[in-house]
């Protein structure tokens, strides 16, 4: 970036910094992780600032996938609504511009939101002037429908852009699972845009601007709001809770952990697109808890509905949370984990030794007509192959878990994440549009 064109980070603590920093604490162990994001590479999330700092933008993965998870998020996914390439390769190099000041704690454009003058309307919409940069992660993914019109819309079966030959293998619409109750408002787009920070304003004020200068070539689809990350990506983050009050993602892969993360993660040259390399897939499930029957149910099936138990989240039948996951165990009423509980379908164990990298976070959107919160878990699952690792484990889940009872799966989609960007000139797809 040239010194002409950047102005200071912005600087100093807001209140709702500080309110950031009290509801997440346990992300302050991965800021001082310094060794951690050496060894695993930037995308770790080694920041100059603890959880007001920054996290690097460039890089040979896009931050916001193996990067200790943050505290909030703004999840959004855009049809594109123009078929040409030149508006859409424009609107991708802006997208990066813009991305890359905003993760620094800077305006999206040079003083944007007040230097056009009093009779245009300002590059940046300002509400994150005065906040930290909080971390922010901005990462973007490319739905089938980019490749291919999807069906149901206006460009179906369409080669819009020139890329249908470079769509990958692995990227096609999630089937739908066994008790899906899938509302197609909430589901696929052309493009995704994940946006992480411990600041909320920093995490939709990104989106906001990204949205804001697309106008006229891509629409907002749908969208969502997290909070509370639901899974730790880092050894130095404690486990956190879900809506239900279980610890969730104790044994996600870490980013310490690289040789696991380079099999189930990054996507490699060789696989199949040479323009995926180091790249990784998303996808997304908006998963419906039902809050109020899970209330009114006793302590016992809750734990036998997990596996686990309720306050130190171990394994049934084990003591401690990371104790090691004892599928066969058995006490005087036999197996301690259920044959269908949700630790024991989901484990790498029962799948084959599939894992994926889980990155989500709890939600709530109000109530329904009922009077019922409409809350839940926004799901996100990075893979290296989502048809070879995410699909056999979701089919599995859906047919038997204990958990069905209490959850509906009401959104999904699924997006290839393409790698970082390098150098000065780079951007966003730079690999998919040369």
């Amino acid at each position: 970036m040239e010194a002409d064109t950047v102005e200071a980070p912005r600087r100093g603590f807001s209140r709702r910094s500080l309110f950031g920093l009290a509801g997440a604490g346990v992300v302050v162990g991965a800021a001082a992780g310094g060794a951690v994001g050496t060894a695993v590479g930037r995308a770790t999330a080694a920041d100059g600032g603890g959880m007001a700092g920054t996290v690097p933008f460039h890089g040979s993965h896009q931050a916001g996938i193996v990067t200790a998870a943050q505290d909030r998020m703004h999840f959004v996914a855009f049809d594109v609504i123009t078929d040409s390439r030149e508006k859409l390769v424009s609107l991708l190099k802006t997208w990066t511009s813009m991305a890359e000041r905003m993760s620094q704690g800077l305006q999206a454009t040079p003083d944007g939101a007040t230097g056009s003058g009093e009779y245009s309307p300002p590059d940046d919409t300002g509400e994150a002037l005065g906040l930290d940069p909080s971390q922010l992660t901005i990462t973007i993914g490319f739905g089938p429908g980019l490749f291919v019109g999807a069906p149901g819309t206006p460009a179906e079966g369409e080669d819009r852009f020139g890329i249908a030959a470079r769509k990958p293998a692995a990227l096609e619409q999630m089937p739908r699972f066994m008790l899906d109750a899938l509302d197609p408002a909430r589901s696929e787009g052309d493009i995704c845009v994940q946006a992480c920070a411990n600041d909320p304003q920093v995490a939709v004020h990104a989106v906001r601007n990204l949205a804001r200068v697309g106008f006229g070539v891509v629409a907002v689809r749908w969208s969502q709001l997290g909070f509370g990350r639901t899974s730790s990506t880092s050894t130095t983050q404690e486990t956190p809770r879900n809506l239900f009050g279980f610890k969730d993602g104790t044994r996600n892969i870490k980013a310490e952990d690289s040789a696991a993360v380079d099999d189930y993660v990054w996507v490699d040259g060789a696989d199949d697109q040479p323009w995926m390399a180091g790249g990784s897939y998303l996808v997304a499930r908006r998963i419906r808890m039902q809050i109020e029957p899970w209330d009114r149910t006793t302590l016992h099936e809750q734990e036998r509905v997990f596996g686990r138990e309720k306050g130190s989240g171990a394994p049934l039948g084990q003591d401690d949370e990371f104790d090691p996951l004892d599928l066969q165990s058995k006490g005087p009423k036999g197996l301690f984990i259920d044959e269908d509980a949700h630790v024991r379908l989901a484990s790498a164990e029962k799948n084959g030794g599939i894992q994926i990298l889980r990155r989500g976070y709890n939600f709530t959107d109000g109530s329904d007509g009922l009077g019922h919160l409409d809350a839940g878990l926004f799901f996100i699952a990075y893979c290296r192959d989502p048809q070879k690792q995410f699909v056999p484990l979701q089919t599995a889940l859906s047919r038997n878990d204990l958990l069905n009872e209490y959850i509906t799966h009401v959104g999904s989609a699924v997006f290839a994440v393409p790698p970082g960007v390098g150098g000065s000139g780079d951007h966003w797809g730079s690999g998919l549009f040369a």
